[in-house]
């Protein structure tokens, strides 16, 4: 077959064209720090690098919702806190109120600030995060406490959950009707063995001490230390939740930052090696312009400048 000048500069010209695109290729790479730039420079890789973006996404998300477990669990902990600090007052003014040098006016006294810690700890039952109630289950639109009595409809409320994990759901509130209920009732009971115009006369300081456990040597079962110690254990269990919490968060930060290196492996440019490839291709690209302008004969066109 016989090989002309034509043949030759259209060879010489493509493989020109073809070492352009190969530099401009590593260029991109170079400049973007992506071994591709679209997906059809390597399927393979940008299919895998869909799926590692998806994880990270999902551990984005999970990791916004353990933001909102932590704010759940930490203000029904403080919530819980603050309960427990008013049941110790209300503990010492049982014991203060049950001696009976008391006059019936000094336990009206007491009696008043008893009255105030029980608006308190309802309020506290109304606790809120944002719009939502944290005590009242999954209604958290709806108090639970309206007009100083625990609302019905929050009783048998479901818990409220969060999906931390492919998977795997959280428990975030803590159910405040049976808790908040006993408190409210107790200290119903309170106020009304230390109101003066009690009906059948003022208590006595051994029925003071006797009905609610602030110096009865047995737990009832619904006085000061039975009541205390249900908050303790509701303690407890949130304290259990905020350790789980902290294990789920560290499992979240290793799978982001094992996602990541596989992303970054998947698709990050190997720096030396792209910018040793350029260097190579654009001494392969000078040598082949030196050869082409000795392939490429003179014409008459030449002659004619």
């Amino acid at each position: 077959m016989r090989v002309t000048q034509s043949m030759l500069s259209n060879n010489m010209l493509l493989n020109l064209n073809n070492g352009y695109s190969r530099m401009s290729k590593l260029q991109d790479q170079i400049t973007l720090g992506s071994k591709i730039t679209r997906p059809s420079d390597d399927p393979v890789i940008a299919v895998k690098g869909m799926g590692y973006r998806r994880d990270l996404g999902q551990v984005e998300q999970y990791t916004r919702n353990m933001n909102e477990v932590n704010n759940w669990i930490d203000t029904t902990d403080e919530s819980l806190d603050q309960v427990g600090e008013r049941m110790k007052r209300v503990r010492e003014l049982v014991i203060q109120a049950a001696n009976d040098t008391n006059t019936p006016d000094e336990r009206a006294k007491i009696k008043a600030e008893i009255d105030q810690i029980r608006q308190q700890i309802q309020d506290v039952g109304n606790t809120k995060i944002a719009d939502r109630y944290i005590f009242s289950g999954t209604r958290t639109n709806q108090p639970l406490f309206e007009n100083g009595a625990i609302d019905p409809t929050t009783v048998n409320s479901e818990d409220v959950v969060i999906e931390v994990y492919d998977g795997i759901q959280m428990k975030v509130n803590t159910p405040g009707a049976g808790l908040f209920q006993d408190i409210d009732n107790m200290m119903g009971e309170i106020s009304d063995l230390l109101d003066p115009n009690r009906a059948g006369g003022p208590a006595t300081g051994e029925e003071i001490g006797n009905a609610l456990g602030g110096v009865a040597e047995h737990s009832t079962g619904d006085d000061i230390t039975a009541i205390h110690n249900k908050i303790l254990e509701a303690q407890a269990d949130v304290g259990a939740r905020q350790n789980r919490v902290e294990l789920m968060e560290n499992r979240l930060s290793i799978r982001e930052v094992s996602v990541t290196k596989q992303l970054s492996d998947n698709e990050d440019v190997d720096y030396a090696k792209a910018i040793t490839e350029m260097v190579t291709s654009e001494s392969i690209h000078q040598a082949a312009l030196s050869v082409g302008a000795k392939i490429i004969q003179q014409t008459l066109v030449d002659f004619i400048r």
